[in-house]
């Protein structure tokens, strides 16, 4: 059985068990079955790939929200101080993600971000244009971008 369908019954086991389906009751119920699954991992024949993309997944959405808030101060200190720090430019990044799926959550993690907006892919896909607020080093930005957001993208979708 997949172990995810299997995390969602016990979830809904332990809701049935203190007798509340509420979301909040459901979601500590897929968690403890998440450890318990772990716990038993050994006697189910070896590490799953459920567990690491669990990870994966996990490790996207916490470094998204910290790039977010980053951003946002950055973007919120050029507004209210006097002095403008901000030089935007449209610069290619190569991208190295190849699905559709991968394409598209790269560009729409690019464009929640403030600061960055996601303009176009090339014919080929292989290029992201990206208007960014604060361009004075591209070669930085590209960077960023290529270990930050994209890496973890391919690697919560390749796992």
């Amino acid at each position: 059985m997949n172990l995810f369908v299997l995390n969602l019954i016990l979830a809904i086991a332990w809701a049935a068990f203190n007798g509340a389906f509420s979301v909040a009751n459901l979601a500590v119920g897929f968690l403890i079955g998440f450890g318990v699954l772990w716990m038993l991992q050994p006697l189910m024949g070896g590490e799953s790939v459920y567990f690491r993309r669990a990870y994966t997944w996990s490790r996207l959405v916490v470094m998204f929200h910290y790039e977010l808030i980053v951003a946002s101060l950055s973007v919120l200190w050029d507004v209210v101080t006097p002095t403008q720090l901000s030089r935007p430019g449209i610069i290619e990044v190569p991208l190295d993600v190849k699905s559709d799926a991968a394409i598209l959550l790269v560009t729409n993690l690019v464009s929640l971000t403030p600061g960055t907006l996601s303009i176009d892919i090339s014919d080929d896909r292989k290029i992201l244009y990206v208007h960014a607020m604060f361009a004075d080093d591209p070669d930085a930005i590209r960077a960023t971008l290529k270990n930050g957001m994209e890496r973890w993208v391919r690697e919560a979708l390749e796992t």
